[in-house]
C-alpha cells in the first residue's frame, strides 16, 4: 500500500494565517459486535482560506467519515481537529450547535430541508434557530442567485430534487459561514442546476475568509477545485493540484491498482 501524504500542513507557517480547517493525525473507530474497526488510520491536512479542496477515493475509503469528523458532526477516536481556529474537542455540544449555525455551512445531497416550510422560511431557519432576525433583503436575493426568485412561498414537497438542493445552497449563502462541507452536493442534479451549484461554491471559496471541502466521486466536480485529495482505505494516498478532469478521472480509476 502506498505511504500516506501529507496533504498541506495543518498548521501555518510564520507569518501566514492557519488554515479554516486542520486536523492532525485523525482516527475514527466504530464498534461492531465485540470488535473496534478503524476507518481513518491517522489523517492530517489543511484547507486555507480562498481555497477549495477535493476529497476522491472508492466507496469504503473513509472519506466521508474524514468529512463528518472534521466538521464536528461525529468525533474522532483520537487526533487533533481545529474548525475556524477553534479545537473541536474544547467545544460543548452547544459551542458545537452555535458554530455549525453561524460559521459553517453543509451542502448535502440529502438537501435537510423541512417539508413544512417555505423555501424562504429553510433559508431562514439557521438565523431562527440562533435567536436572530433574518435578513429578508439577503434572503430574497439568496433566493434569486440561484434561480428561486419565484418559487419563495414553495414548500419542498411541490419541488424538484434540483430546486431543493438549490434552496439548501441559498440557505448556506445567506448563512455567510467560514467554511462550506459539501457531500456529493451535484450527485443527484441535471448538468444545468449542477454546473449552477458547483459555480457557487468554487466563488464561496474564493472569498476572503472562506473556504470549501467538498467530498465526490465526479472528475468534473474535481477538477474544478484547487486541489484533490484522493484516500484509499482510510488514508490519503495522493494529491493533485489544478488537474485536469482527464487526470482526476484517471487517478481515481488508478487507486484500484496497486501502486498509486
Amino acid at each position: 500500500m502506498t505511504n500516506q501524504i501529507e496533504a498541506a500542513a495543518p498548521t501555518a507557517t510564520r507569518g501566514a494565517p492557519a488554515p479554516l480547517i486542520a486536523a492532525h493525525d485523525v482516527r475514527k473507530s466504530y464498534q461492531v459486535g465485540r470488535d473496534s474497526v478503524e476507518i481513518l488510520h491517522g489523517v492530517s491536512l489543511g484547507v486555507h482560506e480562498q481555497e477549495m479542496v477535493a476529497v476522491m477515493g472508492p466507496s469504503g475509503s473513509g472519506k466521508s467519515t474524514l468529512l463528518y469528523c472534521l466538521a464536528g458532526l461525529e468525533a474522532p477516536t483520537s487526533g487533533g481537529i481545529i474548525l475556524a481556529g477553534k479545537p473541536l474537542d474544547a467545544l460543548s455540544r452547544a459551542d458545537l450547535a452555535r458554530m455549525r449555525r453561524s460559521q459553517v455551512g453543509f451542502v448535502f445531497q440529502s438537501y435537510n430541508l423541512i417539508p413544512t416550510l417555505t423555501a424562504t422560511e429553510n433559508v431562514a431557519l439557521p438565523y431562527l434557530l440562533d435567536k436572530a432576525k433574518p435578513p429578508q433583503d439577503l434572503i430574497a436575493s439568496t433566493l434569486a442567485t440561484v434561480g428561486l426568485a419565484e418559487r419563495a412561498d414553495a414548500r419542498p414537497p411541490s419541488m424538484s430534487g434540483g430546486e431543493q438542493q438549490r434552496v439548501a445552497l441559498a440557505r448556506v449563502l445567506a448563512q455567510q459561514p467560514q467554511v462550506i462541507f459539501a457531500d456529493e452536493p451535484t450527485g443527484a442534479l441535471d448538468t444545468r442546476t449542477g454546473e449552477l451549484v458547483l459555480a457557487e461554491l468554487v466563488r464561496i471559496a474564493h472569498t476572503p475568509g472562506r473556504c470549501v471541502l467538498v467530498v465526490t466521486h465526479d472528475p468534473k466536480v474535481a477538477a474544478s477545485c484547487d486541489r484533490i485529495l484522493f484516500m484509499r482505505d482510510g488514508l490519503l494516498v495522493r494529491e493533485l493540484h489544478d488537474a485536469s478532469v482527464d487526470t482526476v478521472a484517471a487517478t481515481l480509476a488508478g487507486l484500484g491498482s496497486r501502486e498509486v
